[in-house]
């Protein structure tokens, strides 16, 4: 259905759509918020070329582009956190199956803009690995970005912390990473020994998820010498191609809700799962449950997602962070799952957590990128706010505004 000029059509249960925005055809990735002056906006990145798109939702039903930063050409600018008014935006060499070229000239690192003026961004610095640069980061405002960054003489990702006190001038501070990620001496990791990030901080503890490694648990009391306090092995079952995704901590019910990330199409990989970890003794984490799987509705024209083309599995969660901008809840989880869309579940019972809610547009009709290789939706990121109002980004579409009765009361 659709009752939006220019929306594509969805079906839904439990959301409702509210507002919509092509982006002028571009098709959107990553997406982080800031409220100034009572205005709220809303960054997104984008798929296939180095732009980022500053939108006004402050009537979330008419969201509008107000201003744009442009990235350096043939660099993926992919990853974005804004908070206390400043913009980290994460640069790293496109992979050849997303149309990188590795013979072009990239850039990579992490820049750094003033966004207390939302429209009119200022760069104030630009931070380099000296490698293939940084995936995703961590940044709620403070003093530390925490980074899943690429570093001379390692295999994989590992994880960086910098230090913004002086925004024009960030510096690294500490660093962490497996022993057989360090190559140059002598480490010999496996492929997907990598952290993928970001890393969720909470308090003196860093989760970082760190792809077929699992969840990795560290004290950054010293953010200077982190040290591990456990890790949980998710072993080959679940050691997908990506693996080990994201890591969210509830801490107020020693729980971290984890998930994989799908990346090869038609499910042809090691089952991808999102599920709940017990960390109550932080020293012992162990899996309670896995969320269940999308199931297509009555009257789809196909039997099961995995088969339906795309990719499908768990992608992004919605990262609460602490922000008081931000929705939290220490029950409800939102998910991308690809060709699935968003899902919602209730988490009340951890042992059980069920779907409640579900969004799903229609296919594109057109494509905006080469992936993926059948044109069907691909949910990628998900944010909600704290008035409530849920955006979701799409690989071939723009950004859908949602709501959920019960989030607005």
């Amino acid at each position: 259905m659709t009752a939006l000029s220019g929306a594509p059509g969805w079906t839904a249960e439990g959301l409702e759509v509210v507002g919509y925005c092509d982006l002028d055809a571009k098709p959107a990735f990553k997406l982080a918020l800031q409220v100034v002056d009572g205005r709220s906006y809303l960054y997104a990145t984008h798929f296939w070329e180095p732009r980022l798109s500053v939108l006004d939702v402050t009537d979330p039903a008419a969201p509008r582009v107000v201003a744009a930063i442009e990235g350096p050409a043939h660099t993926a600018t992919w990853q974005v956190q804004v908070a206390d008014g400043l913009l980290v935006q994460g640069l790293e060499h496109v992979p050849v199956p997303w149309g990188g070229d590795p013979s072009a000239p990239a850039d990579e690192g992490v820049r750094i803009f003033d966004v207390r003026d939302p429209v009119a961004p200022v760069l104030l610095s630009h931070w380099r690995t000296g490698a293939h640069g940084v995936h995703r980061n961590h940044f709620t405002g403070g003093r530390h970005v925490h980074l899943a960054a690429s570093q001379p003489g390692f295999e994989g990702n590992v994880y960086v912390v910098l230090d913004v006190d002086d925004p024009t001038r960030p510096v690294p501070v500490g660093r962490w990473f497996l022993p057989e990620q360090y190559v140059a001496a002598g480490g010999a990791p496996s492929r997907r020994t990598s952290f993928h990030g970001p890393a969720y901080v909470d308090g003196d503890r860093a989760y970082l998820p760190y792809g077929a490694a699992g969840l990795v648990v560290l004290d950054i009391s010293d953010v200077t010498a982190p040290v591990m306090v456990s890790r949980l092995d998710i072993g080959s079952a679940f050691s997908s191609t990506i693996a080990m995704h994201t890591a969210v901590p509830r801490p107020r019910r020693g729980l971290v809700l984890v998930n994989t990330e799908a990346i090869a199409e038609r499910s042809q990989e090691a089952y991808n799962f999102a599920g709940i970890v017990d960390v109550s003794d932080e020293t012992a984490p162990r899996l309670l449950s896995l969320l269940p799987p999308p199931v297509p509705a009555p009257g789809a024209p196909y039997p099961n997602f995995s088969l339906r083309g795309g990719r499908f599995g768990p992608h992004n969660q919605h990262h609460p962070q602490g922000s008081d901008v931000l929705f939290d809840s220490d029950t409800l989880v939102f998910m991308t799952w690809f060709n699935a869309g968003l899902r919602v579940y209730d988490t009340s019972d951890p042992h059980l957590p069920r779907e409640v809610a579900w969004f799903l547009p229609d296919d594109p009709v057109e494509r905006r990128g080469l992936l993926p290789k059948d044109l069907v939706t691909q949910s990628e990121d998900v944010l909600v706010d704290a008035r409530g109002y849920v955006y979701v980004s799409d690989k071939n579409h723009g950004i859908f505004v949602l709501t959920m009765p019960e989030l607005r009361g």
